[in-house]
């Protein structure tokens, strides 16, 4: 009788992690540099999924800085993103994994593809390509892993200390950019970009390549870059790119 205990309890433990999904998790790590990569964040890509797993409902964290105690003292407690590139000779080809601590594969994207020759561009477009699969997975975290992590971890001596409100992340909404001119002030990570009201309407970050920022207006972001003496904002709404001129000064 015991036997057969331990063997239903056994099948029930192995069916319970084999359904884990993105719900189960909280937290993502994003590395400071991905495998492909040359140097830290290169081309903004690092911030870049940072900010798109944040859109998400993730909260999100570039590297081993600033880590909730949780997280800090067990990795078990986050996901890992990784993004992988498969070279191709007229295409930018990369693909988002995210996994548990242990290396199992809890969701991967499809192939993001991206044809521009520029590399910044081609890398950005691609990874976001990536992301849009995530559009696609409903993600709502129902605390699985942290009651787990607390039900195989010796507890601690209580603390009084109330836990901190999980606040939900508001849903990404699409950027709004006045046609006329904008005008650039300069920021200790880039410009804020202001109209004639004057109100602040974008802040752009800089990036290791020139005339190429991470684009944020609170809400929702994008890139801004120059093509062809021009300089164009592109970002996805409901899993399409959307490219819009703008009219800067600097």
């Amino acid at each position: 009788m015991k036997a057969y205990a331990l063997i239903i309890f056994t099948l029930f433990t192995l069916t319970g992690y084999s359904q884990t999904t993105i719900n189960n998790y909280k937290y993502v790590l994003v590395p400071e540099r991905f495998e492909f990569s040359k140097e830290d964040d290169q081309y903004g890509l690092n911030t870049v999924a940072k900010l798109l797993l944040e859109e998400k409902g993730f909260t999100a964290f570039v590297g081993n800085s600033g880590l909730p105690p949780e997280v800090a003292t067990n990795k078990c407690n986050a996901l890992k993103a990784e993004v992988t590139q498969k070279k191709g000779l007229f295409s930018t080809n990369l693909t988002l994994v995210l996994k548990d601590c242990q290396d199992n594969i809890i969701f991967k994207s499809k192939e993001g593809k991206s044809r521009e020759k520029e590399f910044p561009i081609a890398y950005n477009l691609a990874l976001r390509d990536a992301f849009s699969s995530l559009n696609d997975v409903p993600y709502k975290y129902d605390g699985a892993i942290a009651t787990q992590a607390q039900a195989t971890t010796p507890a601690p001596a209580p603390v009084s200390a109330p836990a901190p409100a999980q606040v939900p992340a508001a849903p990404p909404a699409s950027v709004t950019i006045p046609t006329g001119t904008l005008y650039a002030q300069t920021t200790p990570t880039g410009y804020q970009l202001i109209d004639t009201t004057p109100k602040k309407v974008l802040t752009l970050f800089k990036t290791s390549a020139q005339d190429y920022f991470i684009a944020e207006d609170g809400t929702t972001n994008g890139i801004v870059f120059k093509k062809d003496s021009e300089w164009l904002l592109e970002y996805y709404k409901d899993g399409k790119l959307v490219s819009q001129k703008l009219e800067i000064k600097f």
